[in-house]
């Protein structure tokens, strides 16, 4: 694959670098930096809605706390290990996937990762238009998706340095905004009996709730890379810790804040009507002040994920044919993102809820044995040593085929099958005599770990360990001059 003309201005401009390597010559930017980042990225509604799952299924309110904090911080532990990749890398996430799967295996789960992208925007910009519709009161829910979908466009579009700016400044705002809302949650809003009962504990609610936490951050994973690929390459242990505790606070905050709203709102609960409601007790017009910060939010989120999904799509043609990922290119695939989720978002079905829970367990089931794939290369195999010119190459070192990733995954997630809990999707035997407790999460991670590392006892670490050495002054550049072969 060649690159011509995709080198970036530090800072200034439109990114035009996609997929390709970031040389070192054009690393930047301040490691803690990626806080604010995952941070935003969990401080908005749609986080809010999967603190509502064990409310919604029978569960008092501290299991549902207890079930939350636990499920963000274990998913939490996979997505910032994904993250530490990137500046050790310099490659956006979903390429890194060849080496386990092959130049052309990498589709499999480059799909499902299309398909996310594509699907939480979709819930992203319904929820985006709504909370501006019902904050400005002007203008229908339709135009405002419009209008949600083209401020998205136009921050990924300008790309890295944009968005880690955007999401920068905005998590001051979110801040403020969140601290109010607590305080009108904690001295407005009334608790049922028994919210805070330990000996009323439901296994069911309790496990579907820290499944969902978990997936949700798990389902970050997929992302993290993109954002960190800038940073120098000794920037890889505080990526780890800005994004564990940037994402698990923003998540585990808002995840709370919706298990409270929705706890005393019960029957009557409504994702932005609920929100609009306990922040307007505070004060007058505090309501309509919190949607229009939330919106941003969710703006801001939907731009990582065109830009992702722009990233996810470009990476899958090089696959069945080698292009050169060019600032069109990058055009052309992000507006077809955004029209994906525009459309979607008019036809998308009233019951959020019950559709965003379902979404949200299959993301988990998909990317589980992804997960434990990758980072079982990353830390245990390949122990962070790739030699990523090859990866370029359809005909490399990592092969068209990685057998042993591929098989890992499938079977990974074919054991899982029986502990799904899919809502009305899908119910597994197993699950089933459980009452629907769901722990398949627990099933497909080790599975696929030990089958991988199994799988790929003979691989030449240390000659490709050597090949890496040999081909960096070639690759630095290459890169540098836009010429990756």
């Amino acid at each position: 694959m060649s690159s011509a003309n995709t080198g970036q201005a530090k800072g200034r401009g439109l990114e035009v670098r996609s997929i390709d390597y970031v040389p070192l010559s054009e690393r930047h930017g301040k490691v803690s930096h990626i806080g604010p980042l995952w941070f935003m990225s969990n401080a908005q509604i749609a986080t809010l809605a999967v603190g509502l799952i064990s409310i919604t299924t029978g569960g008092n309110l501290v299991w549902s706390l207890i079930a939350i904090a636990a499920g963000t911080l274990v998913g939490t532990l996979f997505m910032a290990a994904h993250s530490s990749q990137g500046p050790q890398l310099g490659l956006p996430q979903m390429i890194q996937s060849r080496p386990q799967f092959g130049y052309i295996g990498a589709l499999l789960v480059w799909l499902f990762a299309y398909l996310q992208y594509a699907g939480f925007n979709i819930f992203n910009t319904v929820l985006a238009g709504q909370a501006l519709a019902g904050s400005v009161h002007s203008g229908s829910v339709n135009v405002w998706f419009w209008v949600v979908t083209i401020v998205a466009v136009v921050v990924a579009l300008f790309g890295y340095d944009l968005i880690h700016g955007f999401e920068r400044y905005l998590t001051y705002l979110t801040i403020a905004m969140l601290a109010l809302l607590t305080v009108a949650v904690v001295t407005h809003l009334s608790m049922p009996a028994g919210a805070f009962d330990l000996a009323d504990f439901h296994l069911v609610p309790f496990l579907g709730q820290l499944g969902v936490a978990a997936g949700y951050q798990i389902s970050w994973a997929i992302y993290v890379s993109d954002y960190s690929r800038y940073l120098p390459p000794t920037s890889a242990r505080g990526t780890f810790r800005w994004t564990f505790w940037g994402s698990s606070l923003g998540g585990i905050c808002v995840m709370f804040l919706g298990a409270f709203i929705a706890a005393a709102a019960g029957k009557n609960f409504d994702t932005i009507g609920s929100i609009q409601a306990t922040a307007g007790k505070l004060f007058p017009g505090f309501g309509s002040i919190a949607l229009f910060i939330a919106a941003l939010g969710l703006v801001s989120v939907t731009a990582l994920n065109m830009y992702g999904g722009s990233l996810t799509l470009i990476s899958s043609i090089d696959s069945v044919r080698t292009i050169r990922p060019t600032l069109r290119l990058r055009v052309v695939t992000i507006l077809i993102t955004a029209a994906l989720s525009l459309v979607f978002a008019n036809l998308a079905s009233a019951d959020f809820l019950a559709n965003f829970n379902d979404f949200l367990l299959l993301v988990l089931y998909f990317f589980i044995p992804w997960t434990a794939v990758n980072l079982t290369d990353y830390f245990i195999v390949r122990k962070g040593h790739y030699a990523i010119a090859e990866i370029f190459k359809p005909n490399g070192i990592y092969g068209r085929w990685g057998w042993p990733g591929i098989i890992a995954y499938l079977v990974g997630f074919v054991v899982m099958i029986p502990f799904f809990s899919a809502g009305a999707l899908f119910v597994g035997p197993v699950a089933a005599a459980m009452n629907g407790a769901d722990i398949s999460l627990f099933i497909g991670l080790p599975v696929s770990a030990v089958l991988y590392w199994l799988l790929t006892r003979n691989i030449d670490v240390a000659g490709e360990a050597e090949l890496a050495r040999a081909q960096a002054a070639q690759l630095e550049e290459a890169a540098h001059e836009h010429i990756l072969p």
